[in-house]
């Protein structure tokens, strides 16, 4: 192929092209056409996949938060069956010591009311088993509670009624806790002998020798048998008409929680264990959950 060209003074230039020149130039045209074909796509490409990337982290933040809110979730509402689990079992407690209590009043056979034993339950299954929902689960919580408040007040009227004439003067709360000491302390504002500041101080001292027995004032059942922060060894025994007695400091313990103690009966060895300057036994009387003035209990004549 020859080209012509002509300038406008009349001169012309003449260049003369082969056939693989011509075809080189259209090579590398078409090279050329396809490299910024791909290069225009591979930045639309990369344009896009930034764009997933950030849809997929967006929801991946999304589920994240998600996941933590149900966890906090799960952890409020475990806590808050957890909490009426723990007041259920110590109303059950409650209710065992009673109907220990009962049993042992009323004289009963031990197989007829046996607490510790296992109710006796069966039968088919009909259909496929589910597991509770938690809303299910804490409507089943929440009437069990119910029943179990029902049932309490039911025992206690029938403890009214089973308990004869002599249990009930032996459950009466009445005397020292002691076969020999003398009050060391009593009830109220005092001197504390610790720090030598006014306190309040919740029962009253006995003291006595190291060693000597500690005895129940009144017929009831043991709730509490073991350490406690301040009392030391402690024990306590819930008895009728919504009194209970603490006993703490002792050496060692004689009983343990669900036994039924008898009025005069050994319990505890006195000691110090616990927030103590010697050898006492630190006597508290309850009412209904509130502490009062055990001097009343305390000078009654049994």
């Amino acid at each position: 192929m020859k080209i012509i060209l002509v300038r406008e003074k009349g001169a012309s230039l003449s260049l003369h092209i082969t056939r693989g020149l011509l075809a080189g130039v259209v090579m590398l045209t078409f090279v050329g056409v396809l490299g910024l074909g791909w290069y225009v796509q591979r930045a639309g490409s990369n344009e896009v996949h930034a764009q997933v990337i950030a849809q997929w982290r967006a929801k991946l933040a999304a589920q994240e938060a998600l996941v933590e809110s149900l966890s906090k979730k799960n952890q409020a509402q475990s806590a808050a069956v957890g909490r009426q689990l723990a007041q259920m079992q110590a109303r059950l407690l409650r209710m065992e010591a009673l109907g220990a209590h009962m049993s042992t009043a009323a004289k009963l056979q031990n197989d007829e009311f046996d607490f510790d034993r296992k109710p006796a339950q069966g039968g088919p299954v009909d259909g496929q088993q589910a597991t509770l929902g938690w809303g299910e689960l804490s409507t089943e919580l929440a009437e069990l509670s119910t029943q179990l408040r029902r049932r309490e007040t039911e025992l206690n009227i029938l403890d009214d009624v089973l308990v004869d004439k002599d249990i009930q003067q032996a459950s009466q709360v009445k005397g020292r806790p002691v076969n020999w000491g003398w009050m060391s302390s009593p009830f109220g504002q005092r001197v504390d002998p610790m720090t030598g500041k006014v306190a309040w101080h919740s029962g009253v001292d006995f003291a006595g020798r190291d060693g000597s027995d500690v005895i129940a004032v009144a017929s009831g059942v043991v709730t509490y048998a073991g350490e406690r922060s301040g009392y030391g060894q402690l024990i306590e025994i819930s008895h009728r008409d919504g009194l209970v007695t603490r006993y703490a400091h002792h050496k060692s313990v004689l009983v343990k929680v669900g036994d039924v103690v008898k009025k005069g009966e050994a319990i505890a060895l006195m000691g110090s264990t616990g927030r103590s300057t010697g050898p006492h036994v630190h006597f508290e009387v309850l009412k209904h959950g509130r502490n009062v003035d055990p001097a009343a209990y305390v000078g009654k004549r049994g």
